[in-house]
């Protein structure tokens, strides 16, 4: 990215991509069409910024193969690595042939990771780490989605998510444990039960995860300015977050220190000393 605006005037310390801290995944196809035009004008003024491209839904699958790949090319050409999103999810009900086509297609059309959810479906936690060791043999990384709230994804209602019921963090990072033994590139967190459609934040979980995991192997789904805004304010500029692509702007203004609410206005800092 060519030098930036206004350059006198101070920002936080952002590290160079690839980062490892202060990650921003943004949303790709899914509440709206995403081509190469509209990618490109997100990249051109905010690609410093944006460390990866999640699709959704399997958007992708819908997409012209050609269409497809040349969104992956472009986002390649910006330093942004490309996540398939938790879709193999959908795939794993069509059984191992259709599992083991898609992983080798997701290399071959140029994604760089693969996320393995399983909002909807219990799989043994075994079988997660097959597929683990599978994809990162493919040579994707491997990015679980861990979350306490089943059911989670698909636009669940709170009444329909609160019958369900919640796991138990523990049980949550103890799986996340396993998956980063296993050589996964990094822990998706879930935000249904922690942060969405729940009556009361789950800051507690959210609290357990990052001190027993740390920060730099987890990211959390907070697609919601209150959301993003809270983890920002609690756990500073470095925490990984995924968020929809329309709110890159908002969020890079938090995590530079540029702007911000009336509770965060002057408190995200860093130090590199």
């Amino acid at each position: 990215m060519s030098e930036r605006g206004f350059s006198f005037i101070p920002r936080n310390a952002r590290g160079e991509k690839l980062r490892t801290r202060g990650i921003t995944e943004i949303r790709g196809p899914y509440y709206t069409p995403m081509g190469i035009r509209y990618l490109e004008d997100i990249l051109e003024t905010m690609g410093e910024y944006v460390d990866s491209l999640k699709f959704a839904g399997g958007s992708f699958v819908l997409m012209p193969i050609n269409a497809l790949r040349e969104i992956i090319d472009l986002a390649h050409n910006y330093n942004v690595l490309v996540s398939t999103g938790g879709f193999i999810e959908r795939v794993l009900t069509h059984g191992p042939e259709v599992v083991n086509r898609y992983i080798q297609e997701c290399y071959e059309v140029g994604f760089d990771i693969l996320e393995i959810s399983s909002g909807f479906i219990t799989i043994p936690v075994d079988d997660w780490l097959r597929l683990v060791e599978k994809v990162q043999k493919t040579g994707l990384k491997a990015k679980p989605e861990v979350g306490i709230q089943f059911g989670a994804g698909g636009a669940t209602s709170a009444e329909e998510l609160a019958a369900e019921g919640t796991r138990d963090v523990e049980w949550a990072i103890a799986q996340a444990k396993r998956f980063l033994d296993a050589g996964a590139y990094m822990i998706m967190i879930e935000s249904e039960g922690i942060t969405e459609n729940v009556k009361t934040w789950r800051t507690d979980a959210v609290a357990k995860i990052i001190g027993t995991l740390g920060l730099e192997k987890v990211m959390f789904e907070a697609a919601d300015p209150e959301v993003f805004a809270w983890y920002i304010k609690n756990y500073g500029s470095e925490v990984n977050l995924f968020v929809d692509h329309s709110q890159i702007v908002q969020l890079e203004c938090l995590r530079s220190g540029l702007w911000g609410t009336k509770s965060l206005w002057g408190r995200v800092l860093t130090y590199k000393g």
